[in-house]
């Protein structure tokens, strides 16, 4: 297990080819010959040994994949105080500083002051932070990805869309730098592109996993008609079919409050004793609601969410009480959460750790052999990483796993019902 530098100012628990020869034997050839009744043998002559065999020689490796290593420059990108006999490890933060939604520039800066904050607790001044803005755009997104590897860029995190960091990808391929991308979207992910995102597969994989191991077997869902709810569905069928569990309905919605009258109406008449809702705000405050009149009520059935639940205004919707969902463990977010209003005197938003996450991870791997110390074995080490919101590990395929824990709803607030894991070697994947 890797564990980050700097987490403890946070004040929360991060922690051959076997090679056979042939035997080849010389035996005397028994010749029965029968003539006129008499059986005649003979005894043939063995023949000479054959020549020992030529000495084994030991294969070459086979070549690397993609372009060899890069070596510093001096036209790339140093700070003034760096000394002349050092390599940095120079990383850039595309992010959309830039985009038209000034709630997306909003949390793109957020994600900025957060990996400053983690640059700083890691306490290594040999890294140096490059942020690119890439106006959420996937045209923009490659001028500042080559920008920032024409400036000696080892690895890349960011971007935040999933168009930007597809696009992305294949130049920063091209060079030999990997990107840790903040999408949740797998699709892009793979060939050097790792996510670090919360992806909805992982979530609904471990509250259904959970649901099953504690009794329930007839699972219902409610799922917007969006591209995040096709990765939900996708995965609710397969987590249940492969826990044994039975579906007995799979309702998609449209995204009006009043248009989930009907669907909710059909998953309460399937008679599940768990009903995923793969929602959050407005739509979830009106599909509690809609299926409690529909007879679907706890105890009797047992709600699920996905990470859309990891809000407090869900404990404020009473059909919700005692519902499960899966979300990073609390306690260290809180802690971050202290950590960075200090800071910057502000709230952070939910997704401030990602960046935090990435430049940790980058001090932890920081110490290995410059342009060859974020090979895809450093990142996709089978032991994971802890970060804030737990531990995690990246995929050859370039997805994530992560350690989640269950949240009940509570009045109020949320209560662990189980705990995430600490280790990958107890967690089954």
């Amino acid at each position: 297990m890797v564990f980050f530098a700097g987490v403890t100012l946070l004040d929360v628990p991060l922690r051959a080819p076997i090679h056979r020869r042939e035997s080849r034997f010389s035996l005397c050839a028994l010749l029965s010959v029968v003539v006129m009744g008499s059986v005649l043998s003979a005894c043939v002559t063995a023949p000479p040994p054959p020549p020992p065999p030529p000495p084994m020689v030991e294969a070459p490796p086979p070549e690397e994949i993609g372009p060899p290593p890069r070596t510093d420059q001096p036209d790339f990108f140093r700070l003034r105080n760096t000394p002349d006999n050092s390599t940095p490890v120079r990383v850039a933060l595309l992010l959309p500083l830039s985009n038209p939604q000034a709630e997306t520039r909003a949390l793109a800066r957020a994600l900025q002051q957060a990996a400053e904050l983690a640059l700083f607790d890691s306490g290594n001044p040999n890294i140096i932070l490059m942020p690119r803005d890439d106006g959420g755009s996937p045209e923009r997104a490659v001028a500042a990805a080559r920008a920032a590897i024409d400036d000696g860029a080892e690895i890349i995190l960011g971007p935040l869309f999933a168009q930007a960091a597809a696009a992305v990808g294949p130049v920063a391929r091209a060079s030999g730098v990997p990107v840790i991308a903040f999408s949740s979207d797998r699709a892009v992910a793979g060939n050097g592109v790792f996510l670090l995102s919360f992806q909805p597969e992982t979530e609904v994989e471990r509250i259904i996993s959970y649901a099953a191991r504690t009794g329930h077997s007839a699972f219902a869902a409610l799922i917007p008609q969006t591209a995040y709810g096709d990765k939900v569905a996708e995965a609710f069928q397969a987590t249940v079919n492969g826990e044994g569990g039975a579906i007995t309905a799979i309702q998609r919605f449209g995204m009006q409050p009043g248009a989930v009258g009907e669907p909710a109406g059909a998953v309460a008449a399937s008679y599940p004793d768990a009903i995923l809702i793969a929602e959050g705000g407005v739509m979830l405050q009106a599909l509690g609601p809609a299926l409690a009149l529909r007879g679907a009520t706890p105890p009797a059935v047992q709600m699920l969410g996905t990470g859309l639940w990891n809000d407090p205004a869900v404990s404020r919707e009473p059909m919700l009480r005692a519902g499960w969902f899966a979300a990073p463990p609390p306690e260290a977010w809180q802690g971050f959460s202290r950590r960075y209003e200090q800071t910057y005197d502000e709230t952070p938003p939910r997704l401030a750790t990602l960046s935090y996450d990435a430049i940790s991870l980058v001090a932890a791997l920081a110490d290995g052999v410059p342009y060859r110390r974020f090979t895809p074995q450093t990142i996709t080490d089978p032991n994971g990483f802890v970060g804030v919101d737990g531990i995690f590990r990246f995929r050859p395929d370039g997805g994530a796993d992560r350690g989640l824990a269950v949240l009940q709803v509570g009045q109020g607030g949320f209560n662990i019902v189980d705990p995430a894991p600490t280790s990958f070697y107890t967690t089954g994947f």
